[in-house]
């Protein structure tokens, strides 16, 4: 893989996610340290990282955290080198509008970690823009796009067992349904006048694209 060829806001947060698994696995930091709880990002606690630490956490540092952080990279890389060339302040307003929804609606269904769910909302809004192409699962299955997502979710379940997994999921293909039907459906819309409701404000255009 070509590292230096990494679009830069994939990067950051791969580069980021494997030195939070690096640090726990050397024992700097702990799981417990890691998870997202509103009631510790408060008072009086006031354990303000805890946002941010629990979209960065894919698992503990193994052959496993590979596995995500490959998966991630590819779907993150994707969006970043085409839908989003050159428009990295809507590519954080991707990030952000998710990581707002999934903070809001993580802790209803128990999930203290939101990195996979995150990564799904990425792996939908590609396979919607991408519907055409068709993808080989593991060498076996081979689907189109829209159903990747939904084959992964399976998957999960298959391998894993854990209704947890499957519930962050699921919560993933949700927000990244609310999404793509705001920054792609939408702007169809007589009423919208071709505007979508997903674009980063200007002044963060001008400060990350000199646009």
């Amino acid at each position: 893989m070509d590292i230096q060829g990494i679009p830069p806001i994939t990067k950051i947060w791969a580069a980021s996610a494997l030195a939070i698994s690096l640090a726990e696995h050397v024992r700097l930091v702990d799981t417990y340290q890691l998870f997202y709880t509103p009631r510790l990002v408060g008072p009086p606690s006031w354990q303000f990282w805890r946002p941010l630490t629990s979209f960065l956490w894919f698992g503990k540092f193994g052959i496993d955290l590979v596995f995500h952080l490959f998966f991630f990279m590819r779907y993150s890389r994707m969006l970043e080198e085409t839908n989003y060339i050159n428009r990295r302040a809507d590519y954080l307003c991707l990030l952000g509008f998710s990581a707002a929804v999934l903070l809001v609606l993580g802790p209803a269904f128990s999930l203290p970690f939101l990195a996979s769910p995150l990564a799904i909302v990425l792996v939908y809004i590609w396979s919607r823009r991408n519907r055409h192409v068709r993808l080989s699962l593991f060498g076996i299955i081979v689907v189109t796009a829209p159903y990747l997502p939904w084959s992964l979710v399976a998957c999960s379940w298959l391998i894993n067992y854990d209704s947890r997994l499957i519930m962050g999921d699921l919560l993933g293909i949700f927000v990244g349904h609310l999404f793509y039907f705001w920054d792609d459906v939408w702007p169809r819309e007589h009423k919208s006048h071709g505007r979508s409701l997903m674009r980063a404000p200007a002044w963060l255009v001008r400060l990350l694209d000199d646009r």
